[in-house]
């Protein structure tokens, strides 16, 4: 018995290694939790939700239109991060960074939905108020209740290798719209993709698949 329990405990650091090397390799190439620090893409996500991101996809396949996507800060969207966080606490969301339960508050995280890819043509808006992608009106259910497709007009072409991403809660998602004056004027690079929210796991009552945008994804890509 003696010999089993110092067996054991000569494993347990192996184990514990194992798994963080583990969690490492899958925060990096496979799936990585975010969690929604705003109400900009209400009620598709609400504050303090927890999704996961499929980080694979984006390496291997187009980010399509339609899709709600996480991306870095790609032109100083966001104001400096701050994490106020010590003692104790610091440690455990430290770790919690490292295995990539939470993400790292000194990489600046943006989640919105794509409108635009390389090629599109995004016009606000129609006659009868819509967006329109490739001179197609669009219907989009998951905007926020009230709220219009957008309350300031554009047209803008989308370069290859960029997105034109905007929130759900338009009325309250400073996106692509809002940045045109930045170097990338407003697109999103996609360099700057970590990959696309695939499901909400927390809280249990959100827990769910997060729906790609029906009409945008039935467009032809611009040629």
């Amino acid at each position: 018995m003696a010999a089993r329990k110092g067996s054991t405990l000569r494993e347990f650091p192996i184990l514990v290694v194992s798994a963080l090397i583990l969690s490492i390799i899958v925060k990096t190439f496979l799936i990585q939790f975010f969690y929604i620090p705003s109400g900009s893409m209400e009620n598709t996500l609400l504050v303090n939700d927890r999704v996961g991101v499929n980080k694979l996809g984006a390496l291997f396949s187009e980010i399509k239109r339609g899709e709600v996507v996480v991306f870095r800060d790609p032109a100083d969207w966001l104001p400096p991060a701050g994490d106020e966080s010590t003692g104790l606490g610091k440690v455990v969301k430290d770790a919690l960074v490292f295995v990539g339960v939470l993400p790292d508050p000194a990489k600046q995280f943006l989640i919105k939905r794509v409108i635009g890819v390389g090629g599109d043509r995004v016009v606000c808006c129609s006659k009868d108020g819509k967006l329109e992608v490739n001179d197609i009106a669009i219907t989009e259910p998951y905007i926020y209740p009230g709220d219009v497709p957008s309350d300031m007009k554009f047209s803008v072409t989308v370069p290859k290798d960029f997105i034109w991403v905007m929130g759900d809660h338009r009325g309250a998602s400073s996106d692509s719209r809002f940045h045109t004056d930045d170097p990338n004027s407003g697109m999103v690079p996609l360099s700057r993709v970590t990959g696309r929210a695939v499901v909400v796991i927390w809280p249990l009552s959100n827990i769910g698949v997060i729906e790609r945008g029906s009409d945008l994804a039935k467009i032809p890509v611009s040629k």
